[in-house]
């Protein structure tokens, strides 16, 4: 008998969960508006909105916290830092901001976008707003495989006609690893480097969406066979070495409550971001951050290519996954190890792409039993052309819930598969102009089911 993959730590502080009643749960959706985002968090029992900044720290994290020194420049928080992001990506020009989404306005801020076009393998949803709003356009161009080992990959015929196509006018491009738009799929160090000659041909700047680069790098040496016998240290350098420069938010792969990163290899535009950061986020050795927050990213770093916690990792999202499928949900597969993605559309073939499955279906789960996921379909991004896939994604903050948790979230599964085909659906009747689904207002059609 195999032996189980436990988790690779042990608990030694504890939080309390308050646990709500459907009646109560009813009653907070519907003065949320039917958005989760808009629930408070004591009212939420498991919470796999998403694993962006709400990780568990280590000991050792704890630890640096405490040797954080709140110099505002050159503090020697900063020097380790700055150490260790260099050691792990080769990269010479790193910067310290607040989190990842401020990396990547100062990258759209000092790269001249207006009339231009970013291609990609999937933006997600800040990455797009900050290009859009910048005035270039976001264009993915992902592969169409299902349950391929790699789904993350760049389409290469595409990308390779984009590039043509669009010849003077590619601001830059974004390889996101791992791919959160089409379910979390892992990118093939294959299809990087592809994607990387044929930018270099065509004179083209390539950035990595690294936040999760940690967990694509034990994809890439568990599915891909020529690199099996390579360490997680190794095949994640490689990926850095593969680009011209990256984004990430640290409130992934770090292991961190907050912080992001933005580094690049041309002094040119390094210099242009030095002002751009002094601007707008803080001095360049602090950027927003606290010395404390510093060093617990660097610690984070260090920590998270480690075999046991990324083998754990994967198995948990496996295990939810298989307890989602096993009550008749189609799960997207291969589980990416930071969240399992259901197809809404498949789960509830009654409601239409416009009519919000996945943010119905993300609802029920609460009204069951207080748990909140985050819909990435159409309320997150739009309608498009061809429609994209209408998903559920219930994120797995790290080192935070244990298996108990896992099977408490299968048990609610089994109560929404019951009733799944009467779900309502939504209308949006507020949104803002831009990253509408963490702030839109929506009805209920119809009422939904007793869960």
């Amino acid at each position: 008998m195999a032996r189980p993959i436990i988790e690779p730590f042990r608990i030694k502080v504890v939080e309390p969960i308050r646990m709500t009643t459907p009646r109560e749960r009813r009653r907070l959706l519907e003065e949320a508006r039917f958005n989760l985002f808009g629930l408070r968090a004591d009212d939420v029992i498991v919470d796999l909105l998403t694993d962006s900044g709400t990780g568990a720290m280590s000991a050792e994290q704890w630890a640096a916290m405490m040797r954080g020194d709140e110099s505002y420049a050159g503090a020697k928080s900063w020097f380790r830092f700055e150490s260790v992001v260099q050691e792990l990506t080769g990269v010479p020009s790193v910067f310290p901001t607040h989190q990842g989404r401020a990396a990547e306005r100062i990258l759209c801020a000092v790269s001249a976008l207006s009339g231009k076009v970013v291609l990609s393998n999937g933006l997600f949803d800040t990455t797009r707003a900050n290009v859009e709003g910048s005035g270039a356009r976001g264009i993915d161009l992902p592969v169409r495989e299902r349950g391929v080992a790699f789904g993350g990959n760049m389409d290469l015929a595409a990308f390779a006609s984009a590039l043509r196509e669009h010849a003077g006018q590619v601001a830059f491009v974004v390889m996101t690893v791992t791919n959160n738009t089409v379910g979390g799929q892992s990118v093939s160090l294959e299809n990087l480097r592809a994607v990387s000659n044929l930018c270099r041909e065509a004179g083209v700047t390539l950035f990595l969406d690294a936040c999760r680069f940690a967990e694509n790098a034990f994809a890439i040496r568990r599915d891909e066979p020529s690199e099996r016998h390579r360490t997680l240290r190794a095949i994640a350098r490689e990926m850095f070495d593969l680009c011209d420069g990256f984004t990430m938010s640290a409130k992934k792969d770090a292991i961190v409550n907050i912080g992001g990163i933005l580094g690049v290899r041309d002094p040119a535009l390094a210099e242009k971001i030095r002002v751009e950061l002094i601007r707008t986020e803080g001095f360049v050795t602090y950027g927003g951050l606290a010395g404390r927050d510093l060093e617990a990213i660097a610690q984070g770093l260090e920590e998270v290519l480690d075999d046991s916690y990324l083998e754990y990792r994967f198995a948990a999202s496996g295990y939810l996954a298989r307890a989602l499928e096993r009550v008749g949900f189609e799960v997207v597969t291969p589980a990416a190890a930071h969240a399992v993605y259901v197809d809404a559309g498949a789960a509830c073939p009654h409601l239409a792409p416009g009519d919000l499955p996945g943010q119905s279906l993300a609802c029920a789960f609460y009204l069951a039993g207080g748990i909140r996921t985050c819909e990435i379909g159409d309320l997150m991004f739009g309608s498009s052309d061809p429609p994209r896939r209408q998903l559920v994604r219930f994120a797995l903050p790290r080192r935070v819930y244990t298996q108990s948790h896992v099977d408490y979230v299968g048990a609610v599964a089994e109560d929404v598969a019951r009733v799944r085909d009467k779900l309502p659906a939504l209308s949006i009747v507020e949104e803002a102009p831009s990253l509408r689904h963490f702030s839109a207002a929506m009805i209920a059609r119809s009422p939904f089911p007793d869960l």
